[in-house]
């Protein structure tokens, strides 16, 4: 008996609408959808209309996740095989947003992010030879990254507080 209680209780408190306004809904990262005003053929405006982002570190990372296991290889640019640079510009070019083709050129393009602001979708720069930048990855969460390093073969994640990888750290990077 006590458990037709519960089920019955549960099933009248938990289904009811309260004919709220919906709200536009954050994304990940903490910030609201983009609201931008729909304009009229006369030139009045109507209420706000919610727009999509249309990319997010989130989605940027997942993609990243979905190719671990990718074989590595020099110059690949796509699931055939990676290197590290090919690995960002294919997944960025699944959302839309092209980004050069080296190393060195990502680490020029986007907005400097500091060490403590990393995020989803970021991109990680080494210096694993010599000086400036030479390896780079996918920032995926946490200390997480998604990288094709040549040194196991695939693409994997690692993280950047790992011995290796702290001691080489060179900067970071936000393209969108």
């Amino acid at each position: 008996m006590r458990v037709l209680l519960i089920v019955v209780a549960a099933a009248c408190c938990g289904c009811a609408t309260t004919g709220a306004t919906p709200r536009p809904f954050p994304v990940p990262g903490g910030r609201p959808a983009e609201t931008l005003p729909a304009s009229l053929p006369n030139g009045g405006v109507t209420p706000t209309t919610t727009l999509p982002i249309r990319t997010t570190g989130y989605e940027i990372s997942g993609t990243a996740l979905s190719l671990r296991g990718k074989p590595y290889r020099t110059g690949g640019t796509d699931p055939n095989g990676f290197d590290c640079s090919g690995l960002v510009r294919y997944v960025f070019a699944q959302h839309g947003v092209t980004v050069p083709r080296t190393v060195s050129e990502q680490y020029r393009a986007g907005g400097e992010v500091a060490a403590t602001e990393l995020a989803a979708g970021d991109l990680v720069f080494f210096s694993t030879s010599g000086a400036g930048a030479s390896h780079v990855g996918i920032v995926v969460g946490g200390d997480s990254f998604v990288h094709a390093p040549t040194s196991s073969g695939v693409v994997r994640v690692d993280r950047l507080g790992g011995a290796y990888w702290a001691t080489r750290f060179l900067g970071a990077r936000r393209i969108f």
